[in-house]
């Protein structure tokens, strides 16, 4: 039995519409992507899918009750068996294990008698050895939260799953992990991701976007195949509306010269005599109505292919992807940076970061990732090299050399200021106004957006500003460290930041487990933490 969405809407509390008619279905055993822009609602299509949001129009039918994992895990009280759904049956299985013969608690375990063990065995495949079913799930991090609802899928064995962006806050294994159940999986599984690589584990595509959702049969390569082949195929159409355009305004001029010269004619004619007057008058009106006649004809026929002209063009536009690049930093390639000399740190009295002091390097124009399992002080790293931290013993060694830091949710731009204020903030060079308004706009920013507050901003906006505000600054720094900077970006977003640090020539310091991004941007380098 499918999953089938007919003549969905839905809208915000100001009734602006996110999405209007959106119909599709999902056949059982399928796995489908849904991608679109930041703000299009693929995760409030999710949440009407996994019944947390009811549809003001249209209706959604299932077989069953799908396994859902959200984007965002909020504050909860909940502790890990509870966020599970399983209390209840290791309760029971607790009571009947002491003895109690209440028939309530056998009716609630049912045939479970393995549920704890199966709890345990799942959170360990996870790499949640540490922790138990009693655990408070907000004393987790954001990666072993996700841990432990993806335990969820081997105690539940759903028949249909859920996933919005699977794949933020966990590390290389896992999401390894996640990969090989996901391409082994025989449910039905709907998944909203940016990560390419997980993408094209699943073999429809839907594009969802505020005209409704489109459908392509493939997974996300294919799917940028046939977006090329469209855009390809909209760019002829617009040749040949210009050629039509053309044409017609040619042919307009032409018949109003003709008709210009026949009016110019029979005004001779008139003077020289010879045919009375009220003939040669009504000539002249019948030519002069003839014209305007004509004329109101063309008009209409160029404005109509201005406008259908006007409209390719927009669309071509909405598809043209932003491009940001940035000068090239000044430093010449290989000048020691900082170096790491036999380097810890102890967040807590007698327990080291690393089980083995750190010794590495960084040199200018390296492309330098670091990599290692959550934990494992990547984050702590970065902090000790740019002096937010300072080592608990050895030694960094750092010359003089400017860098920009940018974590995954672009914090410079989470303030309390419109988009026009920041950029103003950062006009450092004195660029007249207008020129920064033409910087924000050639960044996607048009006029209408300028008295956005930036605390509303997604992912993928407050990327594109905290750029835009760059360039603005004119500020190119020595290094780009980037703290898992795709978390919370949309494909297209996540696009413009893989071309714009591809093409950057500096050097780079990068924490990310988006392995498609990482073979983009030419990481020259690894410095492994698991192994410390």
């Amino acid at each position: 039995m499918s999953i089938i969405i007919s003549d969905v809407s839905y809208h915000y509390s100001n009734l602006q519409a996110l999405f209007e008619h959106v119909n599709f279905s999902v056949s059982s055993n399928r796995k489908v992507s849904i991608i679109g822009n930041n703000g299009t609602g693929k995760s409030t299509l999710l949440k009407l899918l996994a019944g947390e949001l009811t549809p003001p129009v249209g209706t959604i039918q299932h077989p069953s009750q799908p396994y859902y994992i959200p984007q965002q895990i909020g504050i909860t009280k909940q502790n890990i068996s509870e966020a599970l759904g399983v209390d209840k049956k290791i309760k029971a299985l607790y009571a009947i294990s002491n003895g109690s013969s209440d028939y309530v608690y056998y009716e609630l375990l049912e045939d479970n008698w393995n549920i704890e063990s199966r709890c345990r065995s799942a959170l360990d495949y996870w790499g949640l050895t540490n922790i138990d079913l009693t655990s408070p799930l907000d004393s987790l991090s954001g990666g072993e939260k996700s841990k432990v609802f993806l335990a969820g899928l081997l105690i539940h064995k759903p028949d249909i799953i859920l996933l919005d962006e699977p794949t933020n806050h966990l590390d290389q294994i896992t999401r390894e992990k996640l990969y090989n159940y996901i391409a082994n999986c025989k449910a039905t599984i709907i998944v909203v991701s940016h990560d390419v690589t997980l993408l094209n584990l699943l073999d429809t595509t839907y594009e969802l976007s505020e005209k409704g959702i489109k459908v392509y049969g493939g997974n996300y390569t294919f799917y940028k195949e046939q977006k090329k082949i469209e855009e390809k195929a909209l760019e002829q159409q617009i040749n040949s509306e210009e050629a039509n355009l053309r044409s017609v305004q040619k042919k307009a001029q032409e018949v109003q010269q003709r008709q210009d010269k026949r009016i110019s004619q029979g005004n001779k004619s008139k003077q020289k005599g010879g045919v009375a007057r009220i003939v040669m008058n009504a000539r002249s009106n019948l030519a002069e109505n003839s014209t305007a006649k004509l004329k109101e004809k063309h008009s209409d026929i160029i404005y109509n292919n201005q406008q259908k002209l006007k409209d390719l063009r927009q669309k071509q536009d909405a598809n043209c992807e932003l491009k940001i690049d940035f000068e090239d930093a000044q430093l010449h390639n290989g000048k020691l940076l900082a170096s790491a000399i036999n380097v810890n740190f102890e967040y807590t009295k007698d327990k080291t970061v690393w089980q083995n002091p750190l010794n590495t390097e960084i040199r200018s124009g390296e492309r330098i990732q670091l990599t290692g399992n959550n934990g494992t002080g990547k984050t702590t790293l970065i902090k000790l090299l740019i002096g937010e931290l300072s080592p608990t013993s050895g030694e960094i060694k750092k010359t003089d050399f400017s860098y920009i830091y940018i974590d995954q949710n672009y914090s410079q731009v989470n303030r309390d200021l419109t988009i026009l204020e920041l950029a103003q903030e950062y006009n450092k060079n004195n660029l007249l106004d207008h020129e920064i308004k033409l910087r924000l706009s050639r960044a996607l920013f048009p006029q209408e957006t300028w008295d956005k507050s930036c605390l509303v901003l997604s992912g993928g906006e407050r990327m594109r500003l905290y750029l835009c505000c760059l360039m603005i600054s004119n500020n190119i720094p020595d290094m780009f460290i980037l703290d898992e900077p795709t978390n919370n970006l949309d494909l297209s977003s996540l696009s413009i930041l893989t071309n714009t640090i591809k093409n950057y020539r500096g050097t780079i310091l990068v924490i990310s487990h988006d392995r498609n991004f990482i073979e983009n941007i030419g990481i020259s380098k690894s410095i492994d933490l698991n192994a410390m």
